[in-house]
């Protein structure tokens, strides 16, 4: 099954034939000059601004209407400024569908200060702040941004941000068109505990979408939980598909990630630890997606075995701790 190919329609086109494959013209939707003048950019910043002391949650954006955020950047001088907790409300939606903490949003789940580091979609700049996020989070009705302190951070410390989208603009990630329903949802495992061998699920999703991107933290007493493979089981199916043959692998990584920190594009090791046997890493898949259309399942396995052998140096994987972020497109 083509997994470009989609049963939904968009704007009189069916996406079963060809709306999801990449595009190689501007749609003809946003050709004439009338269609433009719908497009706007809007932008809400603050400055030096207190937005805590009246809510411990506060909202820093609000819009009504319909389009995406493309752009948000984050400054401050507080302690643990990674954990800065944000939360997106689409739609008027009571519990928010993305709720991160500003590290693991970008891939960073240690705190490390390492900088200035970015690629098209993320990056940090600065020490602690300057982080930045490019994700287009679309809505249809309204969108609101909050953001929460880290704890025992004082509620009367300043913040600096900028939120950025645009209106009345089709989403489009990477040349893919996609459907006016669509949703950005993020999916979070947390202080997970998985045994030697044991597989592990990072997100369980049903109906139709695509993989955005992956974030992942974890520790161990050995490096051989890395051996284990991510595997996607698609529109049901109980055999799995191996996106990468090892988990440094799926990080674009190689040995145990042998080589230190990288930031590209595709991928980044943005932590690693010898001494406690910890890494955080991120992968974006706008270039290489990850479709489904009858729900997705993604895994990983603490090591790896086949038959007999049990990979590694030892081939003593050891109980490890992991957190993880799936970010979906959904429709």
């Amino acid at each position: 099954m083509d997994r470009r190919r989609f049963s939904l329609s968009m704007a009189g086109f069916s996406l079963a034939s060809a709306a999801l494959a990449r595009a190689e013209a501007p749609s003809n939707e946003l050709s004439t000059t009338s269609s433009m003048e719908a497009v706007r950019t809007f932008t809400q910043v603050g400055k030096q601004e207190k937005p805590f002391v009246t809510n411990a949650e506060a909202v820093i954006a609000e819009k009504t209407g319909c389009g995406y955020l493309d752009h948000m950047w984050f400054g401050g001088g507080f302690p643990d400024f990674l954990r800065l907790r944000l939360r997106i409300y689409v739609d008027g939606e009571a519990l928010s569908s993305i709720d991160m903490e500003l590290g693991m949003g970008i891939g960073v789940g240690f705190g490390d200060s390492d900088a200035p580091w970015g690629t098209i979609f993320n990056g940090i700049t600065g020490s602690p702040s300057g982080v930045f996020l490019n994700y287009r989070v679309p809505y249809r009705k309204s969108i609101r941004v909050t953001a929460e302190l880290p704890p025992g951070v004082a509620r009367d410390t300043v913040f600096w941000w900028i939120v950025r989208g645009i209106e009345g603009l089709p989403l489009q990630i990477s040349g893919l068109n996609f459907p006016e329903n669509t949703r950005l949802r993020l999916h979070k495992r947390v202080d997970l505990t998985v045994h030697p061998l044991q597989e592990f699920t990072l997100c369980d999703v049903a109906g139709s979408g695509m993989v955005f991107m992956v974030s992942m933290a974890a520790q161990s007493t050995n490096f051989e939980f890395m051996e284990g493979q991510m595997r996607a089981y698609i529109d049901g199916s109980s055999t799995p598909q191996f996106l990468s043959s090892g988990l440094e692998d799926y990080f674009l990584g190689t040995y145990y990630f042998n080589r230190g920190l990288y930031h590209f594009h595709q991928a980044g090791l943005t932590h690693k630890n010898e001494e406690d046997h910890s890494f955080s890493a991120y992968r974006f898949h706008d270039l290489d997606p990850v479709l489904f259309s009858g729900g997705l399942r993604l895994a990983c396995r603490c090591g790896e075995k086949r038959g007999d052998l049990i990979f590694g140096t030892t081939g003593q994987p050891q109980t490890t701790t992991y957190a993880t972020y799936v970010w979906t497109y959904e429709w």
